[in-house]
């Protein structure tokens, strides 16, 4: 066997499981979850259409991993629409199986693990997946200290110049999961302006890039790149997908777009590990990437949500209406820790609600590793808040009371 799998760690919601092991939730309440960020809006119905459309001829051949070019045209035609950015589909864009599978392969194939103390950067909190590319493509995490002033934005300053000199790839998340922060243009210069001194490459994780709170849509690092004149995206791939734009995480579809230097090489790894997309899932990517109005719809249930529950929640936890994503990073009370021995705050939190009133939440520190002897998550839960209002409203009721008859 690999002997590299046995780094890895624990996935939260297995951690999870492993927490609520002997617990009884009250059964006089329905179970209501905030844990896992799994869109419940409905797909829109265009899509399913053009899905079961396209059975009839889609299973009886096998894709390109390339896909169809009118798939990647589809991809840069969007790009254009939203970031004013020009790619170009033939050299610059590649759909891929959804952006979770395409963050992992893109590490096995950036990640040289014969260079001395190959590393890979990203921040903490962070998406398990970053540390466990990180880990079986031979290379050693590096772990960014976050700044809760700036909603737990990665602090790059506090990299070491040292530690810069060995990364080779560079992973980042705007907007962020968990705590929703966007990466303004002058972070975006700091960051290129390192890649072009170390060498290291760039993925930026924009999967949550269509669900956002301000008047303004999250900046893009395509948009970031040609803004400060970078229009070949050297070192920078972006990772985008549908699963939360359309609500519709089972079709595993999205896409990839950026330096072609570095597009080209990822085909060919894909191409080997068996990473070609059905022509059935390829045909309603089509017609996904193609429609906005479902988007603007999706987005506007978000936000009348977060209106709601934001401010009940905000009575009785330290939370905020975050930049972007559909996730509330919310501080617990003082009081949690220590309440049960050998449990973080966050963790004796969500044991407590889950008993008591039914919802499930996911402890932060399961988010993030202790780093510098401060695991940033803890005493942080993330409540992630996919399904319909009214039943995120209970949720936020019953949080409210919960907490309000402990005190």
């Amino acid at each position: 066997m690999n002997p590299l799998l046995t780094r890895l760690q624990p996935y939260p919601f297995e951690r999870l499981r492993r927490l609520f092991a002997d617990v009884t939730p009250n059964p006089a309440l329905r179970p209501i979850s905030l844990g896992i960020g799994e869109p419940k809006h409905a797909a829109p119905d265009f899509l399913k259409k053009a899905l079961a459309d396209a059975l009839g001829t889609g299973l009886s051949s096998y894709p390109a991993t390339a896909g169809e070019p009118a798939l990647r045209e589809a991809c840069a035609a969007w790009v254009q629409r939203r970031y004013g950015v020009a790619v170009n589909p033939a050299t610059q864009v590649l759909p891929v199986n959804g952006s979770r599978e395409a963050l992992f392969a893109f590490a096995q194939t950036v990640i040289d693990p014969n260079r001395p103390g190959a590393t890979v950067v990203f921040p903490n909190p962070f998406y398990q997946i970053y540390e466990g590319a990180a880990l079986l493509g031979g290379a050693e995490p590096f772990y960014v200290a976050s700044d809760p002033a700036r909603n737990f934005a990665a602090a790059w300053d506090s990299v070491p110049t040292e530690v810069w000199a060995r990364t080779q790839l560079l992973y980042v998340c705007s907007p962020g999961n968990p705590a929703g922060a966007v990466m303004p243009l002058e972070e975006w210069r700091k960051l290129f302006e390192l890649s072009d001194r170390h060498g290291f490459v760039i993925a930026s994780d924009e999967c949550y890039s269509e669900i956002y709170f301000r008047n303004e849509p999250p900046l893009g690092g395509l948009e970031a790149a040609q803004a400060l004149g970078r229009a070949d995206f050297r070192n920078l791939v972006s990772f985008t997908s549908l699963s939360k734009r359309s609500n519709v995480p089972g079709l595993r579809s999205g896409f990839v777009a950026g330096d072609a230097a570095l597009i080209k090489p990822f085909l060919l790894y894909r191409t080997y590990h068996g990473g070609a997309m059905s022509p059935v899932v390829q045909a309603a990517s089509i017609a996904a990437w193609g429609d906005e109005a479902h988007v603007v719809d999706n987005r506007r249930q978000y936000r009348e949500k977060f209106a709601q529950v934001t401010p009940l929640l905000a009575r009785v936890l330290d939370v905020a209406l975050p930049d972007a994503a559909f996730y509330l990073w919310a501080g617990v009370p003082a009081s949690f820790a220590g309440a049960v021995p050998g449990l973080s705050a966050d963790e004796a939190f969500a044991r407590e609600l889950l008993a008591q009133y039914n919802v499930t939440v996911l402890p932060g520190s399961y988010l993030a590793r202790e780093a510098g002897g401060v695991n940033p998550g803890a005493g942080r839960v993330r409540m992630a808040l996919v399904a319909e209002p009214a039943e995120c409203l209970e949720a936020a009721g019953r949080i409210t009371q919960f907490l309000s008859n402990r005190a």
